[in-house]
């Protein structure tokens, strides 16, 4: 089983969902308003005036054989929107009870 983290600018909020209704991905965590800026490009989103966006992320389980197909999807839906930023990170975890 696979965890992965979604980082992305609230902009990008129904198209995530829209990916993961796709891949049947359905129980996941959101946080709605966070602040963040990436590592190499694009604008800080810090909720200010001078910044005003603000980014979401989203942590959601899937089986390894989903892990894949849905992270290119979600490198897609990136490829599609630059300048708004989505990262998405994965990562090996336990089983579930």
């Amino acid at each position: 089983m696979k965890a992965i983290f979604i980082s992305c600018n609230q902009a990008l909020n129904d198209e995530v969902q829209q990916v993961m209704e796709k891949f049947s991905v359905r129980g996941y965590t959101a946080w709605e308003e966070l602040m963040g800026c990436g590592t190499a490009t694009g604008e800080p989103h810090l909720g200010t005036t001078t910044w005003p966006t603000l980014n979401s992320a989203l942590l959601t389980f899937v089986e390894d054989n989903q892990c894949k197909p849905f992270m290119d999807a979600l490198k897609e839906l990136d490829k599609n929107y630059p300048k708004l930023g989505l990262r998405a990170f994965w990562w090996e975890v336990g089983g579930t009870f």
